[in-house]
């Protein structure tokens, strides 16, 4: 199972290999940009 720092940091890097914004990549997936850094942080949530 992948960590969350993992998870976040390919996530970081595929927004970026788009040149999307983390709000672009919030609105194409309707979440938050705040959920999107949330995930790119590794941030985990309960």
């Amino acid at each position: 199972m992948m960590n969350c720092e993992k998870i976040g940091k390919l996530i970081r890097r595929l927004r970026e290999e788009k040149a999307m914004t983390q709000r672009e990549l919030a609105e194409a997936l309707g979440v938050s940009d705040r959920a999107v850094s949330k995930w790119e942080r590794g941030v985990s949530h309960s």
